[in-house]
């Protein structure tokens, strides 16, 4: 069973699911899922999770990420982004660098977002997008987010290039509209990019193409999970935690933490209790 982490760069124009089962055909995986998802419009990382590692994807996904955004100014559309109608045009004012870094600092930290109308944001069972094109009233949920950081890469005549590092949950659709409305001319994403997601700041992407051609080994599992602390099993441990069972170790970390057998791979999560109680919480295939 082919388990572990694609590291994707996902093409434009490609849904996230449509890049899925690519990359899950292209390695004859059982099980796969993707950690953040990526419009249509948007390029760069999309961890795709294979096997065994989709049992760390609840994880992943509220990992931080970073992005870069081109904005249009001077315009506003239905989906916040080039893909929509344009609702409403205005005249781009002479933007002075300290006027944009005024504007830019209200959205640092920890905001409250409205997503975009047409987002994968499930009502009623259905996404917002599926409602919006069927013309039906969509009112789009407002949710705290955190935005770490937005460094201004380029300020044109009527465009603006941001690089935004932020948390889970983030529109950078919402950020580019509200941005927009606050500089009074409004705005939308021509292009969006992700450049990481969180452990893989650092970590090479490969193409869609590469990936079927079969020249990609996956990433393990134990690289998605840098900052969780191990313990190391022996044997008869092993053969505890495989069967569900909790062990004693009074050298345990608290919280949770990952079992390593003996042969270095990684078994199990693990959550400790009080006095040194390990309990397995996730049981990982030896060919995970």
């Amino acid at each position: 069973m082919t388990s572990g982490i694609i590291l994707l760069d996902k093409p434009i124009g490609l849904s996230s699911n449509a890049a899925l089962q690519r990359v899950k055909r292209a390695f004859g995986a059982d099980k796969a899922g993707h950690a953040g998802t990526l419009d249509p419009l948007a390029t760069g990382m999309l961890p795709i999770l294979l096997g065994e590692a989709t049992k760390i994807a609840g994880y992943l996904l509220h990992k931080d990420k970073a992005y870069r955004v081109t904005c249009r100014l001077g315009q506003t559309t239905t989906t916040y982004d080039a893909e929509g109608d344009v609702t409403r045009e205005r005249p781009v004012p002479d933007i002075g660098r300290e006027q944009l870094r005024d504007a830019i600092a209200g959205f640092i930290g920890r905001i409250q977002q409205t997503a975009p109308i047409y987002s994968a944001i499930k009502q009623g069972g259905q996404p917002l997008y599926k409602k919006a094109r069927r013309g039906e009233a969509v009112e789009a949920p407002t949710r705290e987010v955190e935005i770490r950081s937005i460094t201004v890469e380029q300020l044109g005549e009527n465009t603006l290039d941001l690089t935004v590092e932020c948390g889970t949950g983030t529109y950078i659709r919402s950020l580019a509209h509200d941005l927009g409305e606050r500089l009074g001319c409004g705005a939308h994403v021509t292009a969006l990019r992700r450049s990481w997601v969180s452990p893989f700041a650092e970590a090479a992407m490969r193409s869609l193409e590469a990936v079927q051609a079969g020249e990609v080994v996956p990433t393990p599992i134990l690289d998605a999970l840098p900052d969780w602390p191990r313990l190391q099993l022996t044997d008869p441990e092993l053969a505890a935690i495989i069967q569900g069972q909790a062990l004693n170790r009074s050298d345990a970390p608290a919280g949770r933490s990952l079992a390593i057998a003996p042969d270095g791979r990684l078994a199990a999560l693990l959550e400790c209790e009080a006095g040194g109680r390990v309990k397995p919480v996730r049981l990982l295939h030896p060919d995970g």
